[in-house]
């Protein structure tokens, strides 16, 4: 074994194997998705050595030249009294190293955004170059599998967020040589069998260290539940309006800001693409002084792409246009930066010599044509209203008899309501907002790469961009002649007309206080904890057969990948259904063995072992490798492996065995997802009398079923009917009513016995004379 030390004094790698002391193994301990470690004792006054240094990089490679492990001292080394010699007192000197990505995790960087429905080793080159640092290459990095949703988390180093990152992906990551590396756990494999030799049996340990379960209950995050439509009606001095339920909304609400206010451009934010130098940083902000004359050549673009969900604002302040200009600004692209691929955007054109923006959906434009006037600066906002708050859903990975299964991972359809507004900056802050478009699109994508700047030929500047997720309050007024429009939602000074508290009190601002007769509708989304119980039902039955009822219930939280809802629960509890129902599940132990180096292949967490013993072949996944130093000649180094499936720990999907206290627990189990019919995402209250409700469930029924309506949620069913208010075959029915204040639940069953039903309900509530 070598091993060499540079401690940065200009005299490079120096050799210090001769230092190593029989005194204590040299160990290197491999920890699957964690930073490596080396320790040993150095004998460095006998070999005229310098004491190692605090940030030293340390080498060690094997007699055949594999190479260990590479990092750097972490601590200062400590030095250990061992007697007294000729000379005097005799110390020698312990060390710790760190591997590698040591170097990204003392970085200094804020992360940003999130991974959607993106390859994990995509995310995992984004998140190191959010670092700003090129310390480390990328190229050992596959793309591997995809995450639905991931979110790097701001209290954990580059090193932690990359171990989930790889773990949400059934994969493993190392850094060695200053190389990242992440794979597909199990890409390696070591085939051992009692067969031919190559098991040694006694070195082999390993048990069940957890029992069957075919029935499992998963707890995940506070998710978005009920769609509430409420109602209230103006009298023109009331400016307060108390919602009945707490809105769901987004513990993090801001999704990207940028106040161009640095030496340059932020490329741990943006992705820059300026063959022209068109684009650059000024006292104005973002200056913009053309481009190539070509869409999609010259742009500003987030690094990562925006989930389509819930109510978000795209902001542009600040900005001032001239000259010839021409491009989009705060675009919205599904795909490529491309005219045709552009989903929601301001267009800036010329118009008989003059600069206008116009708003354009799909690519075309709708809406009012605004001219800009010269010297004038605007803000430029998009607002987008989606009922659906999470549009992405994540996928879990389970290895089943050495094959990885992937669970969930879709992406949710919906609508979503599109408001274009300008404010004009040269005006009193108190005038209203002007609406250049607002309307709704029936389909829509779950995520899209957001352009702050498409330069076809734009000249003049932006002050400052951002995104932000306000929750999921959408507010519209239905004025006494029938008009409708939607009611701008933000604070003073700004040009809107009301302010929303995270409690759901809405206030209207002066001079847009709803007039007398006026329908004030605020959609939202209720919310409650995520929760799903599936079961295996050919392992009960077959558990069943031999006595009893073969049912093995397990109770659990998903830690991570984090099952934001139901839906993503339920994928999580099929994972773990595939690796918990089995017979031989959770199986966990050790092996030894001597001089692995001189395989084909290194042992790394994350390779898979097969192990062939009395006939009976397992798959396990290492999870930690110490090779330890015997000090022999010819080099002897020992391999002790740890190795587990996923059920005796986790990988793809980890978990908690304490369920959420405030979980409602269900009843019955599910065996599939399709156990539950579509949710009635565009209900709606066409008209409100002093008579009746009138509902238009915004679908069809299921052939011979129908829409059930209830005055309590979480009740629905064929046998209760204390709560019944009517069942409908059609989708437009009518609701008596009953008071001024009323709470009408709703959701589609079909001709199933017993029924099927939607898995929320869509809820009515109104505040209306009657």
């Amino acid at each position: 074994m070598k091993l060499t030390i540079d401690n940065l004094d200009g005299a490079g790698a120096v050799d210090y194997s001769s230092a190593i002391s029989a005194a204590a193994a040299l160990k290197i301990t491999r920890v699957l998705n964690a930073p490596s470690r080396c320790t040993g004792m150095l004998q460095v006054a006998d070999a005229g050595l310098a004491v190692p240094v605090r940030h030293g990089r340390i080498a060690i490679t094997a007699d055949n030249g594999v190479t260990l492990f590479t990092g750097y001292v972490a601590t200062e080394p400590e030095q250990v009294y061992a007697g007294v010699g000729s000379a005097g007192p005799v110390y020698r000197v312990v060390f710790n190293a760190v591997s590698d990505e040591m170097l990204l995790d003392k970085q200094s960087y804020l992360l940003k955004g999130m991974g959607l429905s993106q390859f994990s080793g995509d995310v995992l080159k984004t998140m190191t170059q959010q670092t700003g640092s090129s310390l480390l290459a990328t190229t050992g990095i596959v793309p591997g599998n995809t995450v639905g949703v991931f979110e790097p988390s701001a209290v954990k180093a580059w090193s932690g967020n990359a171990g989930e990152l790889s773990g949400s992906g059934y994969a493993s990551y190392r850094v060695l040589n200053g190389v990242i590396t992440m794979q597909t756990a199990g890409t390696v494999t070591h085939a051992l069998s009692d067969g031919d030799g190559t098991l040694q049996v006694a070195a082999l340990k390993s048990a069940a260290v957890k029992e069957l379960a075919n029935d499992v209950t998963l707890s995940g995050a506070i998710e978005p539940t009920t769609y509430v439509t409420e109602t209230f009606q103006g009298d023109g001095v009331t400016t307060l309006f108390e919602l009945s339920e707490t809105p769901y909304k987004d513990s993090k609400t801001q999704v990207l800001s940028d106040s161009f206010n640095e030496a340059a451009i932020d490329t741990t934010l943006w992705q820059v693409t300026d063959p022209g130098s068109h684009l650059a940083l000024s006292s104005a902000g973002l200056t913009m002084s053309g481009g190539t004359g070509l869409d999609g050549q010259t742009t500003l673009t987030a690094i990562s792409p925006f989930e389509m969900g819930g109510t978000m604002v795209i902001e542009a302040g600040n900005v001032q246009l001239g000259g010839a200009s021409d491009g989009v600004l705060c675009g919205l692209y599904e795909g490529a930066i491309a005219m045709g691929n552009l989903f929601v955007g301001y267009g800036v054109r010329q118009s008989s010599g003059v600069t206008v923006v116009v708003p354009m959906v799909n690519g075309v434009e709708v809406g009012t044509v605004y001219t800009l006037l010269a010297g004038h600066a605007y803000t430029l906002r998009i607002r987008l209203n989606c009922v659906e708050m999470q549009r992405v859903l994540q996928t879990y990975y389970a290895m089943v008899d050495g094959v990885v299964e992937g669970f969930g991972g879709s992406e949710v359809a919906a609508p979503m309501s599109v408001v274009f507004d300008l404010q004009d900056l040269g005006v009193s802050s108190s005038t209203p907002a002007t609406v250049l478009y607002d309307g709704a699109i029936g389909s829509t994508p779950a995520m899209c790469t957001f352009v702050a700047v498409n330069s076809i030929q734009l000249f003049g500047s932006m002050g400052y961009c951002r995104a932000t997720r306000t929750g999921s309050v959408w507010v519209v007024s239905t004025l006494p002649s029938g008009a409708k429009y939607t009611r701008l939602i933000g604070v003073a000074g700004e040009g809107v007309d009301c302010k929303v508290t995270s409690t759901g009190r809405v206030t209207f601002f002066s001079g847009r206080v709803p007039v007398a007769g006026e329908l004030v509708t605020v959609t939202y989304r209720g919310r409650d904890r995520s929760v799903a119980r599936m079961e295996d039902a050919a392992s009960v039955a077959a558990e069943a057969a031999g006595g009893g009822s073969g049912r093995a219930q397990w109770l659990g939280k998903v830690l991570s990948p984090v099952a934001r809802n139901s839906m993503d629960c339920e994928s999580a509890a099929q994972a773990v259904l595939r690796f918990a129902s089995s017979r031989a599940a959770a199986i966990a132990g050790s092996y030894e063995a001597i001089n692995l180096q001189n395989s084909p292949n290194d042992v790394w967490p994350g390779d898979v072992l097969a192990i062939t013993a009395n006939g009976v072949t397992m798959s396990v996944v290492v999870r930690q490798v110490e090779v330890e130093d015997t000090g022999a000649c010819p080099e002897t180094l020992r391999y002790k492996m740890l190795f587990a499936n996923d059920w005796a720990e986790g990988l793809g999907v980890k978990l908690s065995e304490a369920i959420a206290s405030d979980s409602a627990l269900p009843e019955k189990a599910l065996t599939g997802p399709s156990e539950v019919l579509v949710n009635l995402q565009q209900l709606q209250v066409v008209s409100a009398t002093t008579a009746a409700l009138q509902i238009d469930a915004g679908m069809a029924p299921p052939a011979g079923g129908g829409f059930e309506v209830r005055r309590r949620d979480w009740d629905f069913g064929p046998g209760v009917d204390q709560d019944l208010v009517l069942r409908s075959p059609v989708r437009s029915f009518s609701i008596p009513r009953e008071g001024q204040v009323e709470r009408y639940y709703v959701r589609m069953y079909d001709s199933s016995t017993p029924p099927l039903y939607s898995r929320f309900s869509s809820a009515v509530f109104t505040d209306l004379p009657v």
